[in-house]
């Protein structure tokens, strides 16, 4: 993916012409980051958002009992810690690279100037919002209506490369399953 391949996925979501997009694009920053790598940790304020283009980057909190995995991030997904970045507030969590990754980085100031001068932005920005809803959504009805089983393989129906580049242990949080069992549905359900 490169900045090109963003105007097509968001002129795909919503009508946008290349002088609405290059609001933004003129505004995008290259930036890798190396596995393992903690890009936001609890109490900073999320300035960037990142526009994946290679790589899996995981948000989570730690109870000091445990990590809890909130979500993966991929392309052409956007990692962001929402609470922190949209309202420029502290973050309660981890933003985290799972694998060497490369972003289109974008701050906080130019997304916010970009849609107050663009209608077709703000729309565009509204209709992604609208989809993380229906994401945040489902999976929280799949962590309290499904059963393990039905967990795991609802994720392996959505993601199955995650499992050859995540730590099955952070999958198994994601899931709120129990490592050993998350083990047990690996090796006997074929994916």
């Amino acid at each position: 993916m490169n900045v090109l391949s963003y105007y097509e996925r968001f002129n795909s979501l919503s009508p946008l012409s290349k002088a609405d997009f290059a609001l933004i694009g003129d505004h995008l920053r290259e930036r890798s980051f190396k596995k393992g790598e903690t890009i936001i940790t609890p109490g900073m304020i999320q300035q960037n958002c990142y526009f994946m283009l290679t790589g899996v980057i995981m948000s989570y909190y730690d109870s000091d009992t445990r990590i809890h995995v909130q979500a993966f991030a991929y392309p052409p997904d956007i990692a962001a810690i929402p609470e922190s970045f949209i309202g420029q507030k502290p973050s309660p969590h981890f933003l985290q690279c799972m694998r060497d990754s490369t972003v289109l980085e974008l701050s906080h100031t130019h997304l916010q100037e970009a849609l107050n001068q663009s209608k077709a932005l703000e729309r565009l920005f509204r209709l992604m919002t609208e989809h993380l809803l229906v994401g945040v959504l489902t999976r929280y009805t799949e962590l309290h209506a499904l059963s393990m089983e039905e967990r795991f393989r609802a994720f392996t129906n959505r993601s199955p490369h995650l499992l050859q580049l995540v730590p099955h242990k952070y999958i198994a949080s994601y899931l709120n399953i129990d490592p050993t069992n998350f083990s047990k549905l690996y090796n006997t359900l074929k994916i």
